[in-house]
C-alpha cells in the first residue's frame, strides 16, 4: 500500500492517501483545460478511504447548472486544485499529480479520457488506450 502526501502551492493546505492507485490518468476534458491554464490534467484515482486534510481545509466549488458536475477542492489563498470528487467515483478521490510531494510516484498515465476535447497542441503518451469519454468501470 502507497501512502502519498501533498499540499498546495502555498502551503495553507496539506494531505495524505493511504492506498494504491485504481487509475493513472491524463484528462483531456475542458473542465480540466480551464484549471490548468490549457494543458491536460494529470491525475491519481485514490479510495477516498484513505484520503485525508491534514492541514487546513480546502474550499469547494461545484457547478450548478450541470447535473453530474464534479466537486472541486482547492487551497482558498493560491488557488490551487487539490482533488475533485465525482458521483460516479463515489469511493473514491481524484487527485492531482502536480500537488504531490513526489510528482515523480505517478510515472505515467496508463489511459487518456476526454480526447474529443483534445486539443491539437495536446501530446498524449504513446502506447496508452484513449477514450473519447470516460470507459466504463467494471
Amino acid at each position: 500500500m502507497s501512502v502519498l502526501s501533498g499540499r498546495c502551492y502555498c502551503g495553507d493546505i496539506h494531505y495524505t492517501s493511504e492506498g494504491d492507485a485504481a487509475m493513472k490518468i491524463q484528462c483531456h476534458c475542458r473542465e480540466c483545460q480551464y484549471f490548468t491554464g490549457g494543458n491536460t490534467g494529470f491525475t491519481m484515482v485514490v479510495p477516498d478511504a484513505g484520503f485525508q486534510y491534514t492541514k487546513g481545509s480546502p474550499k469547494a466549488f461545484s457547478r450548478d447548472d450541470l447535473p453530474t458536475a464534479v466537486t472541486r477542492e482547492f487551497c482558498g489563498n493560491c488557488g490551487t486544485q487539490l482533488i475533485a470528487r465525482a458521483q460516479s467515483l463515489a469511493d473514491m478521490v481524484i487527485l492531482k499529480v502536480g500537488t504531490l510531494d513526489d510528482p515523480s510516484v505517478f510515472e505515467s498515465p496508463k489511459m487518456a479520457i476526454f480526447t474529443k476535447d483534445k486539443q491539437s497542441f495536446h501530446m498524449t503518451c504513446e502506447g496508452i488506450p484513449q477514450f473519447e469519454t470516460v470507459p466504463s468501470r467494471k
